[in-house]
């Protein structure tokens, strides 16, 4: 599992699948979404714009990014 610092309060799951370089572009992510392969916290999200905070966790395929706020 990856840890991501966030500065702030949160960060947008589209921000965070490109942070992570799980995706090159946002159109990318917004297929990856459609799909139904984004789990986070352990529920499928299909919104790019989910709001992400402190502890939650992302997995994609082999790709899981808990979410570490400064």
């Amino acid at each position: 599992m990856q840890e991501i610092r966030i500065r702030g309060e949160m960060i947008r799951l589209g921000q965070l699948l490109k942070l992570g370089g799980v995706v090159d572009s946002g159109a990318d992510g917004k297929e990856l979404l459609a799909a139904g392969a984004v789990i986070v916290n352990g529920v499928v999200e299909t919104r790019r714009g989910r709001q992400l905070h402190d502890s939650d966790v992302v997995e994609v395929g082999e790709w899981e990014f808990r979410i570490s706020a400064e």
